[in-house]
């Protein structure tokens, strides 16, 4: 069984990453007196008072991320963000006062975003937020930037983490990752090819999407709600931002695409963007040495990918 991070070892972990971002903030001329840790867990994001700057630094991820693939992605991220904001796009902005790149310090990669105060009354609607996510999709649309398909299924990290977890018996048992295998022999070759795509799915377009389950990262601003925390970008069916949120939201955005002329969603891709991130879900059992509290998030939805089709009937159309 693989040793877990301890307690004392995440709060020095987010501690580095608080002196990272501080120093690089200092650096690029902002005066930072007073950082404030908004949230830790992926990412450790650091409110670089009294400048109006937020610095972003992820510090758990996959094996396969290295420096450089982290800073490709990021600036994926700032592209979009900055060309969204341009057009009226209600998103958090990149940072103005900082160059819109990743800043590297300390074994770090991180990015610089505006300060927005967060409006803490109130739950998350999350079916007006799905809705809404349809205006997004709109907005996107004609994002003129290169964007790789299906990028955010991580499907090296997915691969990688198959392997790793025949060694973690610990963490799922053997029939489980059998069946997870085998679905991966039929879903990988349609996440890592879009003209595979294409042919499974005929007359489903693809264009940039938020890729990260956006009716979740919608951030309560008071002075509106702003779409945030595309780290994981892509060029991908606007069925993959919808995966796994269940029928009363699907319809929410079906709802907002009518409105916005837009097509709604397929039920056949829904089912093959579910089980692709249900194998996610998996893969991600990999990091809960980096972050042992995130198991209790995965066993419900292990959970429920075992209730589901087999590879989320896509076998059946691609077999």
């Amino acid at each position: 069984m693989t040793d877990s991070v301890t307690p004392s070892q995440i709060a020095r972990r987010t501690s580095a990453a608080v002196d990272a971002a501080v120093g690089a903030g200092r650096d690029l001329g902002l005066a930072v007196t007073d950082a404030v840790v908004l949230h830790d867990l992926f990412s450790v994001v650091v409110h670089l008072a009294p400048s109006p700057v937020v610095a972003r630094v992820p510090t758990v991820l996959p094996h396969c991320t290295d420096l450089a693939s982290l800073a490709h992605r990021q600036r994926a991220e700032l592209d979009v963000t900055r060309w969204l904001a341009a057009r009226g796009t209600p998103v958090i902005p990149p940072s103005p006062l900082v160059p819109r790149e990743p800043v590297q310090r300390d074994g770090f990669s991180m990015t610089f975003w505006r300060f927005v105060e967060e409006r803490r009354e109130g739950e998350p609607d999350y079916e007006a937020n799905s809705e809404s996510v349809a205006d997004l999709h709109a907005a996107m649309r004609d994002y003129p930037g290169r964007l790789s398909f299906l990028s955010s299924a991580e499907p090296e990290f997915v691969a990688e983490s198959l392997t790793l977890l025949d060694k973690r018996r610990d963490l799922i048992g053997p029939d489980d990752l059998d069946r997870a295998r085998r679905e991966w022999q039929v879903l990988e070759p349609l996440v890592r090819s879009r003209a595979a795509f294409e042919e499974a799915f005929p007359g489903i377009d693809v264009q940039p999407v938020h890729g990260d389950s956006p009716p979740a990262n919608i951030f309560p601003g008071v002075d509106g709600d702003l779409y945030s925390d595309f780290e994981l970008v892509t060029l991908g069916p606007v069925e993959w931002d919808l995966a796994a949120l269940g029928p009363a939201l699907e319809s929410a955005y079906d709802r907002g695409a009518r409105r916005n002329g837009m097509r709604t969603l397929n039920g056949d891709v829904l089912g093959f963007v579910n089980a692709v991130g249900m194998l996610r879900v998996i893969a991600c059992l990999t990091l809960t040495s980096q972050l042992p509290s995130l198991l209790g998030y995965l066993e419900p939805s292990i959970e429920q990918w075992r209730a589901m089709p087999f590879a989320g009937g896509v076998v059946g159309r691609h077999g």
